[in-house]
């Protein structure tokens, strides 16, 4: 019993660094056309537009709610021991450093990691993929570095409007329920306000972005099975994605603070 357990970890060993060295190769790959960005711009934009600018609704309401819920939390574990006049800075610093970054990277790990595995799953099941290949289009350039380049750019953008509302939900919470004035609240805000906890936020959303975007195309691009495959690929995408940004905001955090 002993001997197949350790033959089965040590299979899983092999295929956790086998897969880590196919996304460092395509990672690899998808620098090496860096040069072509010029030559891709409409592809690049196209992606912006549907990773950035269409998430931006689900991104906000989620940003709303989770300072309007930070802000009670914070008043809750404030009472008894610091007057409310710190809620402003306390729940923007919440928000700044952790709530945002994590939750938006979360939320586009399942609407945008996945959305990028299905739809390329479903290119490499039905043979499109092949078929770019065979008209000497590299699929790198054509569907991975776009996508991988769009994350990167537009996780940042998504943050700052997350962090903003975010900011604002905790304003409402604290000022029509919890009695504190706007003066009170901002001025908080702006006490306790670093720039380099907005600055290190966002350098962590690029490598987010970055990871949901690697790990769907390469996922996408080794999917097999049709339509089950397919749907495989979506659910291993989103939960790969939604726990190595986790992990990565625990070891970024280390490093930069």
């Amino acid at each position: 019993m002993i001997s197949k357990f350790l033959q089965k970890l040590g299979y899983k060993t092999l295929g956790f660094f086998q897969e880590f060295g196919q996304v460092s190769n395509l990672l690899g790959s998808i620098i090496k056309f860096f040069p072509q960005i010029p030559r891709s711009r409409k592809l690049i934009l196209f992606q912006m537009e549907h990773i950035g600018v269409n998430s931006l609704p689900l991104v906000l309401i989620i940003a709303i709610f989770t300072g309007a819920v930070s802000a009670w939390q914070a008043a809750y574990q404030l009472k008894g021991i610091a007057p409310l006049s710190f809620l402003g800075g306390a729940t923007s610093r919440a928000i700044i450093t952790e709530l945002g970054p994590v939750l938006t990277g979360i939320v586009i790990a399942g609407r945008v990691g996945a959305s990028i595995a299905a739809e390329l799953g479903t290119m490499k099941v039905t043979e499109q993929i092949d078929a770019l290949e065979t008209m000497a289009i590299s699929p790198i350039r054509f569907l991975a570095m776009p996508r991988f380049l769009a994350a990167i750019i537009m996780m940042p953008i998504l943050v700052i409007f997350a962090n903003a509302i975010a900011v604002l939900g905790a304003y409402i919470v604290s000022n029509y329920f919890l009695g504190v004035s706007f003066a009170v609240f901002f001025n908080s805000v702006k006490r306790f306000f670093i720039m380099g906890d907005l600055v290190a936020g966002l350098i962590k959303t690029i490598f987010f972005g970055g990871v949901t975007s690697l790990l769907g195309c390469h996922i996408g691009f080794r999917t097999e099975g049709g339509a089950e495959g397919v749907g495989l690929s979506t659910i291993r995408s989103f939960v790969v994605s939604a726990a190595l940004i986790l992990i990565l905001d625990y070891v970024l955090w280390m490093l930069i603070f």
